[in-house]
């Protein structure tokens, strides 16, 4: 392994970073520093966050700056203000030693006067947000004309924040021979072309494997109902006391709910999201980096960019949508060679996007059940037992105090003493956890799966496929996906039925497909006249009796005819059950049919992975 004195880092430089702990270069350092060091050396890096990157293109661009003038030489572009100022913090602790070098964040949500100011006066490192550069770029006073070496930090996620423009924009007013270093966790088509256009003869570094999840991180999935996934949050936060992690949700209003939850129910959270102000967002995270809040829920979006150390979990409150979310959201914990957990709350629909997840990070996850009542009870009482014995006693202080403690206490002996202690913390967990709900978990096993198939089974006659007494349920081949909603159905049985009164029950509403209750009588006029009729765009309005009173049912979850029932209708049912499944006017697609088997109680993951001769026909 080299030294940074080795890699070419200058005496300055290094005397600071030794005093921040730096001992020897990361795998990301040993190969950026001195290939960035030289000039006409494009760099393409794809490492995760906290692999040491700041320090891997920020020592080289510190040694290469003349301090003698007085003109931006350096430019570093990042997604959020909170990235920004941590970058341009670090490289000021790197640059201690190094006098006249003057770095200036430059984002939105704070005053432009005060950067416009500081760029008048003469800067040599602009660490920026796109947005607010274009704005002092517009105003003609960041010029960019004298620059020599650009960072694009976290690329990826400027690019899924909608900043292409922008650096585009911006790029085209750098030198043209200048260094350009793109870092990125992944390698996506994006990344790709902009790396073609701006990059000359780029060398692709790799730290680890392309899109590999940080080796450091252990990935757990917990698999719940979806109306049990906050109980199970509560049970996984209890388990872990010494807790100090990110809850990520998909919306702004989950992430307040969750953390206002958390928050009633006596845990140090807060939440981060998009609908915050910049003094509110500033605030909460001061407090998280400072440890007064353990646990902070947050949106991607709000999260990107936010580098917190030592923190020992991320909480995924449901899979994100992409994979790559995914990697960004784990690698947050489990950095500078510490481990860490990635945690999934998620229901067995998910299942198929952690496969996904596993495959693309090469890794598997490991599938518990949550801990118990008794578990979590101990760990917090462990928790309790390690406070106790690491509290500082000041001697001094305390002395004049202990006479009138020992009399208060005499009456209690040594074991009656330490229980008290104990459970004044720990009663809380006791109470709740003797008294809790149960959280029944969906079973994976075939056996758990087979139980499972036959309770629906058994639910199915009593579920709201049964028409209203006095009601006739009918199939109706047109569902959302047509603009057809509850109105829309209305209007097109009294279009039909001019000089009728058609009195309707309830409506079922399906992607491609709906359910209409009609009283008994009027049935038969309604089947006669609807399967008369042709939408504008050509497509056959299809309608048939999806139900009997009865209670038997075919495969497709529609009952069947009874034989006492007129000759012509019975046919007619039969005749055109081959096209009663959903969107059997179009190409089936995989929405299609899980509409289609959770309308039939089916589990649609278990049948959609088997090879379906159904599927195969379509």
């Amino acid at each position: 392994m080299k030294t940074f004195e080795e890699l070419g880092v200058s005496p300055e430089i290094r005397k600071a970073i030794e005093e921040m702990g730096y001992v020897s270069p990361m795998p990301v350092q040993e190969e950026v520093i001195p290939y960035l060091l030289g000039n006409g050396n494009d760099v393409v890096a794809l490492a995760q966050t906290g692999t040491g990157k700041t320090a891997a293109f920020g020592l080289p661009l510190i040694q290469k700056i003349d301090v003698t003038r007085r003109e931006p030489q350096a430019l570093i572009l990042c997604p959020t203000r909170e990235l920004c100022l941590q970058i341009a913090g670090d490289l000021t602790d790197y640059s201690k030693y190094i006098t006249d070098l003057k770095i200036l964040p430059v984002y939105g949500g704070s005053s432009i006067e005060s950067q416009i100011r500081s760029l008048k006066k003469g800067v040599q490192i602009i660490v920026a947000t796109p947005g607010r550069l274009i704005d002092l770029m517009e105003r003609n006073v960041a010029k960019l004309e004298t620059i020599k070496d650009v960072v694009m930090d976290e690329a990826d996620e400027m690019l899924n924040m909608g900043f292409t423009d922008s650096i585009n924009a911006i790029l085209e007013h750098v030198p043209q021979d200048r260094n350009t270093l793109m870092f990125s966790a992944t390698m996506s088509p994006e990344i790709s072309k902009i790396a073609k256009t701006y990059l000359h003869d780029a060398k692709e570094i790799t730290i680890g494997v392309k899109n590999e999840s940080t080796k450091n991180v252990h990935h757990v999935a917990y698999i719940v109902h979806a109306k049990d996934k906050y109980l199970a949050l509560k049970r996984v936060v209890d388990f872990y006391p010494q807790i100090y992690g990110i809850i990520f949700c998909r919306t702004r209003k989950e992430t307040q709910e969750i953390a206002d939850k958390l928050i009633q129910d006596g845990y140090d959270a807060d939440s981060l999201h998009g609908e915050l102000s910049q003094a509110q967002r500033d605030l909460v995270m001061q407090k998280f980096r400072q440890r007064h809040l353990q646990l902070l829920v947050a949106t991607d979006v709000a999260a990107r960019g936010l580098d917190v150390n030592d923190l020992t979990h991320v909480i995924n409150y449901g899979l994100p949508e992409d994979t790559e979310s995914y990697t960004h959201r784990s690698g947050r914990t489990g950095r500078a060679g510490k481990t860490g957990v990635s945690i999934a709350i998620m229901n067995l629909r998910e299942k198929g996007k952690m496969r996904e997840i596993e495959r693309i990070i090469n890794k598997k996850f490991e599938v518990k059940p949550l801990p118990t009542g008794q578990e979590i009870c101990e760990q917090q009482l462990v928790k309790v037992i390690d406070e106790i014995e690491k509290v500082k006693v000041n001697e001094e202080e305390i002395e004049a105090f202990l006479p009138s403690i020992y009399r208060k206490f005499e009456w209690l002996s040594k074991e009656d003493l330490i229980k008290r202690v104990v459970s004044m913390e720990f009663n809380r967990f006791l109470d709740y956890y003797k008294n809790a709900p149960e959280i029944e978990q969906p079973s994976t096993s075939e056996k758990g799966k087979k139980e499972k198939k036959d309770r629906k089974e058994r639910k199915d006659r009593e579920r709201s496929r049964k028409a209203e007494k006095g009601y006739t349920r009918m199939f109706l081949n047109l569902g959302k996906t047509d603009g057809f909603y509850a109105n829309q159905i209305i209007d097109l049985i009294n279009h039909t039925l001019k000089n009728e009164r058609i009195q309707i029950g309830r409506i079922d509403l399906m992607q491609n497909f709906s359910f209409i209750e009609v009283i008994e009588p009027q049935a038969p006029i309604l089947l006669k006249a609807l399967n008369k009729v042709t939408l504008k765009n050509g497509r056959k309005v299809v309608l048939e009796v999806a139900e009997e009173n009865s209670g038997n049912s075919d495969k497709s979850g529609k009952k069947r005819e009874r034989s006492g029932k007129s000759g012509k209708r019975a046919s007619s049912a039969r005749s055109s059950h081959k096209d009663s499944e959903p969107a059997a006017s179009h190409k089936m697609k995989k929405d299609d049919w899980k509409q289609f088997f959770q309308h039939n109680d089916v589990d649609f993951e278990d049948e959609w992975e088997k090879p379906s001769k159904r599927r195969r026909k379509k």
